[in-house]
């Protein structure tokens, strides 16, 4: 796991053709708004996280952000444990986001 700052995360982000963005935030975080093209996948529901978890590449990048950086950090060690090589957190968090958003 990596620990970047905003400006490391969107523009690796923007480089990376294998990338993929989880967004670990509760559903209540994810109707205020999300990066485009996020994958939800909400940290507290731990059953599901980990479903979800097991059927992702595990080839490819993942750039994980919450709202301030303490859960996707969390996830991003749990990826680790099932044999994510490549996962990014977002410092900051979705709070301190200045890229591209959506709201739902």
């Amino acid at each position: 796991m990596a620990d970047l700052t905003q400006a490391q995360w969107s523009e690796q982000l923007e480089a990376d053709e294998h990338a993929v963005i989880l967004d670990v935030r509760t559903d209540a975080e994810v109707a205020e708004g999300y990066i485009p093209e996020a994958i939800h996948m909400d940290i507290f529901n731990a059953g599901a996280f980990m479903e979800k978890a097991k059927e992702l590449d595990t080839s490819k990048n993942y750039y994980v952000y919450c709202r301030s950086g303490g859960r996707s950090g969390q996830a991003c060690a749990i990826l680790n444990s099932l044999g994510f090589n490549n996962t990014y957190n977002l410092m900051g968090g979705f709070s301190e986001w200045n890229g591209a958003s959506t709201n739902s």
